[in-house]
């Protein structure tokens, strides 16, 4: 190869290197090439995924769906106007609208409050120390059944807002808030900005069934509307049932509440539905169930509540719905309206020994049904601080009410042998008073009657001698008739084969139901109305000397025992035991006294009263005056 070959192949080669180094790509084209080729790579493997997901969801359908690629963008318009929308509907407190709900435990010995983050609200309160029928710890409510809200107006154009629409944050990171031996309290935040929020502040004590709960307003201001008066503030849960009988707890279940300065009140149990608008101030709202209530109470008052109630007849597991709208009173300089809660049993000497504010009688222990007038009077001054004495050093309530039975059996003997003994001259008088009647024919009746109250004035007899000391008894068998169903003492307690004194027992559950009567067997109100067959059969002979002024009386009370058997199988066996332990003790004074009280005694004491002269009484000379005023002319007496 010659020279001129050679020079002339390396020129080429130089050209060939230097044209490739001059038309190379830089290190920025190349990366941009890369990135290219990894975006086709990347969106075709999206691509494919998507429509792999699409064709699962289209298998599972059993439907072909074809995927649009185009929704895979971020749709923040559509996030954008979602915000928009929450702040035009919740204004400032827009942002509590959405987050996370959360619980935290307050609790003391005696209770467990369960707060919920959603609406700041109690979602539920339990009882330490009471078990429900089926053995479950006592709730008094618990669940997303309760409404629990604060209603207020915000802005110029008076957007109403409610607490239970927002999430609140709580002051103190915990968990459980334990005040068995120290107060505490929790707060919980509504917040419109960090210096601006409603604070929900609940404080529990030990020992103690209050709960003190206040609504503090920090830097609302210029959030609630300025003319605002009134806040509304709204409380609603279902009841649940607690007792084994479960329509005798619905029938004792209602709505109480106390006007400020003045009597407490309560919606009629035993309906369907009752409402009412209490247009006046209150000092409380009670939701009462047969043993255990929930009471709101104001430190100042509330304003014009509307209450109502309804049963839920159909529910296995609640009794009744209870609701409350309430005005709270509001101004521009209020910073804080105090509140309390008391959650816990219808028990007379808890409820009447709490206090809120110094001084105050709240009354709350008229959640307890003593009767009125004198009937509760005798609860309250002679049964329960005898009750309250025995159950001190016993701890059988069977044996309790025993003894009280005794008691009260033995304060009213002096009554009980009086009556027998104006019985008792009355039967043997009935001889006498036969042989007037066969004298003056029947259509002379006011001459009868002249006839027979001049007999009874010579003999020394008071025609109601009998009648009043029974009718003196009457307050006292009322009021125990209300204390034993009413009495959380007995509730669970058991004695002999009853099992809990504070409902029916039972010896034998019925496949069916008799009407008026029920369907299980009652042993106690057999046992009772079997005494009452007794002692009315034995005191047969002394109704037979009343029975021709009141032929009826005989057959009523015979009646009385079957009307009773009917009436009581589903009240407390602790009423039923009572009456029934009542009437064996009547029927063994009765037989005690028979033994000291002779018939020919009587008789010859009225004769010897019949030798005494006679002055008239103020009824007898009434009855005279009204005889003369229809022409009646006592006979002359003969020479």
């Amino acid at each position: 190869m010659d020279r001129n070959t050679v020079t002339g192949i390396i020129l080429i080669a130089i050209i060939l290197i230097g044209y490739s180094i001059l038309t190379s790509p830089s290190e920025e084209e190349l990366q941009a090439v890369r990135h290219k080729r990894d975006s086709i790579l990347y969106t075709e493997d999206s691509i494919a995924r998507v429509k792999a997901i699409a064709a699962e969801a289209a298998k599972a359908k059993d439907e072909i769906i074809t995927p649009d690629t185009d929704s895979l963008q971020t749709d923040s318009a559509k996030v954008i106007n979602q915000q928009n929308e929450l702040q035009q509907k919740y204004g400032i407190f827009a942002g509590a609208v959405q987050g996370e709900e959360k619980f935290v435990i307050l609790e003391n010995d005696l209770m467990k409050i369960r707060l919920s983050a959603k609406g700041g609200r109690p979602y539920s309160v339990e009882l330490k120390d009471y078990k429900s029928f089926d053995s479950t710890q006592v709730r008094l409510f618990d669940g997303d059944s309760t409404v629990f809200t604060l209603l207020f107006p915000t802005g110029n154009n008076a957007r109403t807002v409610r607490t239970d629409d927002f999430y609140f944050e709580l002051e103190e990171d915990a968990e459980i808030f334990d005040a068995t031996t120290t107060e505490r309290t929790v707060k919980l935040r509504l917040k419109a900005s960090e210096y601006q929020y409603v604070e929900y502040a609940y404080t529990l004590r030990p020992g103690s069934h209050t709960l003190d709960f206040d609504i503090n307003f920090v830097g609302m201001d210029d959030i609630i509307s300025m003319n605002t008066n009134y806040l509304m503030f709204k409380w609603q849960y279902d009841v649940p049932r607690t007792e084994k009988g479960r329509d005798w707890e619905a029938d004792n279940a209602t709505i109480y509440y106390k006007f400020l300065d003045d009597e407490v009140d309560y919606l009629t149990e035993r309906s369907d539905t009752q409402e009412e608008r209490l247009n006046a101030n209150v000092k409380w709202i009670a939701f009462k169930d047969h043993f255990f209530s929930s009471a709101l109470i104001a430190d100042n008052h509330l304003l014009d509540p509307y209450v109502k109630y309804t049963r839920t007849d159909h529910s296995p597991t609640h009794i009744m719905n209870c609701m409350a709208d309430i005005s709270l009173p509001f101004s521009s300089q209020t910073k804080q309206i105090p509140l309390n809660f008391y959650f816990g049993p219808n028990h007379y000497s808890t409820l009447e020994d709490l206090t809120i504010v110094k001084d105050d009688n709240l009354e709350l222990e008229a959640l307890v049904p003593l009767g009125w007038g004198i009937f509760g009077w005798v609860n309250q001054w002679l049964i329960i601080p005898l009750f309250q004495l025995l159950g001190s050093f016993l701890t059988n309530y069977g044996l309790i009410i025993l003894l009280l039975t005794v008691a009260i059996k033995m304060l009213l003997f002096p009554l009980t042998y009086k009556s027998y003994l104006s019985t008792a001259k009355m039967r043997v008088l009935k001889p006498q008073i036969d042989e007037l009647n066969a004298k003056i024919p029947k259509d002379k009746a006011m001459e009868r009657q002249q006839a027979t109250m001049g007999l009874y004035r010579k003999a020394g007899v008071n025609p109601m001698g009998g009648c009043l000391p029974m009718l003196l008894q009457m307050p006292i068998l009322i009021a125990m008739y209300r204390f034993f169903p009413a009495s959380i003492e007995l509730r669970q307690k058991g004695f002999l084969w009853a099992d809990d004194l504070s409902t029916y027992d039972s010896i034998l559950d019925l496949p069916f139901e008799i009407p008026w009567y029920g369907d299980h067997v009652s042993l106690f109100t057999l046992l009772m109305a079997i005494s009452m067959m007794a002692t009315t059969k034995m005191n047969s002979g002394q109704m037979n000397a009343s029975s021709s002024s009141m032929p009826g009386m005989k057959m009523m009370m015979y009646m009385m025992p079957v009307m009773m058997l009917f009436w009581f199988n589903n009240y407390s066996a602790g009423l039923s035991y009572y009456f029934f332990l009542s009437n064996m003790i009547t029927f063994g004074q009765t037989v005690m006294i028979r033994r000291f009280v002779n018939d020919d005694e009587v008789l010859k004491k009225i004769k010897e009263n019949k030798k005494k002269p006679v002055k008239k009484s103020k009824f007898q000379q009434r009855l005279e005056d009204m005889a003369k005023q229809r022409g009646y002319q006592p006979p002359k007496k003969k020479k």
